[in-house]
């Protein structure tokens, strides 16, 4: 069983950054791959940012097409927490962002395990 906790989020002007973080429980966070997503109102949740454990010294990160180059996912597995740095954020960055947990090294939308209660995120314009 993992628990998830989610923490940063906020009210922040277009072009300004947050970082969120999500803690996890459990002795083998660092097996698990963790994933970020976002739900804005009247919209589905979609996907985010994930990284893998660190296979061989390596995590593998991937990123939704609209964030990249402006958010990076990491993890601290000493401290069981994944962060989610945004920069230059726009008004449609606007959502709940959830942290989530999934024991496959790469996860469908579908494939996660374990849910965070989500952090509410809002860019003004």
């Amino acid at each position: 069983q993992v628990q998830l906790v989610e923490s940063g989020g906020g009210l922040v002007q277009a072009g300004g950054s947050l970082r969120l973080s999500c803690a996890a429980s459990g002795r083998t966070f660092s097996s698990y791959t963790m994933g970020w997503f976002r739900q804005a109102p009247g919209k589905e949740r979609e996907f985010v940012a994930r990284i893998s454990w660190n296979t061989w010294s390596r995590s593998r990160t991937d990123y939704r097409d609209p964030v990249k180059g402006r958010f990076t996912i990491s993890r601290d597995n000493a401290k069981n927490t994944v962060y989610l740095q945004m920069n230059s954020l726009k008004p449609e960055d606007t959502a709940v962002y959830y942290c989530a947990a999934s024991s496959a090294a790469v996860p469908s939308t579908d494939g996660y395990d374990y849910w965070g209660q989500g952090t509410q995120v809002t860019v003004s314009s």
